[in-house]
């Protein structure tokens, strides 16, 4: 226990608090001496009390050169907004295809702006593609209607034809069974007394026909 605790007290305590200006000016001086590399050693060529992680950090995100701050522009938004389809939250490869851009700059914009915007837009399309679903719908119905009542309408006609037809052959059959007695139409004997009637329906049939 006691050689256990002489180690953990030989093992130096980093700072992990807000780095001061001092701090910057030795991290971007020792980069730029050695490079932006091995970063688990760089603190100690800085001369500071940081890990590595801290010092690439803090240089990746504030102290490198060509770092582009705010102002992202339309054409950025919709590279971040593709990458993000494709990559999901994997922020470092995202800003690794922005120049100038930080990954911790664009998660933070992501999250604070484009995220409700996506979101928002989401919603928009579902119910727009909703309100054309049932428009399709409505639309379909109305041709379906309008091929029934031709349906329908042309079998009312056929309906009231074969109507017709069979009207028509009824009354012929009833005309045929017209009969006339030929003896007594032609019986001139007692003119006073004859039936004009019979005079009528012998005109109104088909004396030819009669005769066969």
């Amino acid at each position: 226990m006691k050689g256990g605790e002489a180690m953990k007290n030989t093992k130096r305590k980093v700072n992990k608090g807000a780095w001061t200006t001092e701090e910057d000016q030795k991290l971007a001086e020792a980069i730029e001496t050695h490079g932006a590399k091995r970063w688990k050693t760089i603190a100690s060529k800085a001369g500071l009390n940081r890990c590595g992680k801290s010092c690439r950090l803090r240089w990746l995100n504030y102290l490198r050169p060509n770092i582009k701050r705010g102002n992202i522009s339309d054409q950025e938004e919709d590279l971040i907004v593709r990458l993000h389809k494709l990559l999901g939250n994997r922020w470092s490869l995202i800003a690794g295809r922005l120049p100038g851009r930080t990954d911790n700059e664009i998660k933070n914009y992501w999250n604070s702006h484009l995220s409700k915007r996506m979101s928002q837009k989401e919603k928009e399309n579902g119910a727009n593609l909703t309100r054309k679903m049932i428009s399709t719908d409505h639309q379909k119905d109305h041709v379906q209607m309008k091929e029934d009542a031709s349906l329908q309408e042309a079998a009312t006609s056929t309906s009231t034809t074969s109507a017709a037809s069979s009207a028509a052959s009824k009354g012929g059959d009833q005309n045929s069974n017209i009969n006339i007695d030929v003896d007594d139409f032609f019986d001139f004997s007692n003119e006073g007394s004859l039936n004009l009637e019979w005079v009528s329906k012998f005109l109104e049939q088909d004396y030819g026909r009669w005769l066969n």
